[in-house]
C-alpha cells in the first residue's frame, strides 16, 4: 500500500536518478533485518522449464539489475527467478544521458542505455556474495566498441566466465541501443554465432560437469516470416529457450505523448500486445520443441495470463514493477 506514495516521490526525480537512489537503498538493506521491508510471502507455483525447477514462473527481466548488486533484496520480493545483466566482457559507460524516459500516460519506458555495466568480472564477484535461493539467469551482450564481425568473441568470453554461476544464460542479440547488434539475429552470422555458442556450452558442460541452458532474447520487430525462420534456426541449433521479447523501436501507440518520439527501445504497456503476438507465432511454429519466456508489458494478472495462454512457460516483468511496485509480483503469482 505504500508504493503509490513511494512512486510519487521517485517520479519527481529523473528516471535514472530514481533508479540509482532505489538501488542504493536496496543495497543498504541487503543482509540486514531491514530486508524484511521488501520481503513478500508468495505461494509456490512450481514449474519446470529448460530442465530447471522454478518455484514460480514469474521472473525479473534483465536490465534492472545489470551488475547483480541487489539480487538478494529483489529475490525477497517473491520472484521465482531473476535475470541480471546485460553484462559485457569489459565495463562500459553506455550512451550519453539522458537515456531513460517515462511515458507515464502510457505506462511505458523508453531507454537507450547502451549496455552500461561494470563488466563481467564485477558481476561474477557480486553473484558470489549473494544468497538468492531462486533461479539466476545471466544476460550477456557485446561491447559497443567490438566490431560486429567479432561480436561472437564477446559472447564466448562472457559464457566462459559466468557458466559456473548461472542457472541459465540469456544471449541478448536484440537490444536496439548497441549499433548493428540486431543484425546478429539473421543469416549466416546468426548460424555461425549459435554454432559457436553451442560448441562452447558443450565444452563447458564437460569441464564443469554441469549443463547450463542457453536462451536467445529476440526483438519484437521481426516480420512473421522472420519469426518463423528464427524458430526453425533455434530448433536446428538445439537452443534451450527463447525470450520474447526485447524492447521495440516502433512508436505507433505513443505518438504525441511526452517523450514518445525519443530514440531507444520502448517497453511497458505499449509493448504488451506486440510481444504477445510474437509469442503466439513462435508457439505455433515451435510446437513445444523449446520453451518460451514471455516478457513485454506485463502489468497485471490478466496480462500475465495472456502471455501464458499465448504459449509462454515462464514470464518476466520490468516496467510493470516500476509502475506498480512489488505488490504486482504477489498479485500475479497468487492467481496465475
Amino acid at each position: 500500500m505504500l508504493y503509490p506514495i513511494i512512486r510519487q516521490a521517485l517520479f519527481q526525480l529523473e528516471p535514472e536518478k530514481a533508479h540509482e537512489f532505489t538501488f542504493k537503498q536496496l543495497k543498504r538493506i541487503t543482509g540486514t533485518p531491514l530486508e524484511y521491508l521488501v520481503k513478500q510471502s508468495v505461494p509456490t507455483k512450481a514449474v519446470t522449464c529448460m530442465g530447471i525447477a522454478f518455484k514460480n514462473p514469474l521472473g525479473l527481466a534483465a536490465g534492472l539489475d545489470k551488475n547483480g548488486e541487489c539480487i538478494d533484496a529483489l529475490g525477497a520480493m517473491g520472484f521465482g527467478f531473476i535475470e541480471v545483466g546485460t553484462v559485457t566482457p569489459h565495463a562500459q559507460p553506455g550512451n550519453e544521458k539522458p537515456r531513460l524516459f517515462r511515458l507515464v500516460k502510457a505506462g511505458g519506458l523508453i531507454n537507450r542505455m547502451g549496455f552500461n555495466n561494470h563488466g563481467v568480472d564485477n558481476l561474477v564477484n557480486n553473484i558470489k556474495k549473494s544468497h538468492f535461493g531462486g533461479v539466476l539467469g545471466i544476460n550477456i551482450g557485446k561491447n559497443k566498441d567490438t566490431p560486429i564481425e567479432q561480436g561472437k568473441d564477446d559472447y564466448l568470453i562472457c559464457i566462459e566466465k559466468i557458466y559456473p554461476y548461472a542457472d541459465y544464460i540469456a544471449v541478448n542479440l536484440s537490444s536496439p541501443n548497441t549499433p548493428e547488434l540486431t543484425t546478429l539475429q539473421f543469416g549466416e552470422i546468426l548460424d555461425d554465432l549459435l554454432q559457436a555458442i553451442k560448441d562452447k556450452q558443450t565444452a563447458l558442460q564437460e569441464y564443469h560437469h554441469k549443463y547450463v541452458p542457453i536462451a536467445l532474447k529476440i526483438t519484437p520487430d521481426m516480420t512473421e516470416s522472420e519469426l518463423i525462420q528464427m524458430a526453425d534456426i533455434l530448433v536446428q541449433h538445439n537452443i534451450d529457450g527463447v525470450i520474447a521479447t526485447n524492447t521495440t523501436t516502433t512508436r505507433e501507440l505513443v505518438q504525441g505523448l511526452d517523450y514518445g518520439s525519443q530514440p531507444g527501445g520502448l517497453s511497458g504497456r505499449p509493448l504488451q500486445l506486440m510481444s504477445t503476438k510474437v509469442i503466439r507465432i513462435l508457439s505455433s511454429e515451435l510446437q513445444g520443441k523449446l520453451p518460451i519466456i514471455g516478457v513485454g508489458g506485463i502489468d497485471s494478472l490478466m496480462a500475465a495470463r495472456e502471455k501464458m495462454v499465448a504459449g509462454a512457460t515462464l514470464i518476466q516483468i520490468y516496467s510493470g514493477l516500476i509502475f506498480h511496485g512489488p505488490r504486482l509480483i504477489r498479485d500475479i503469482i497468487s492467481d496465475l
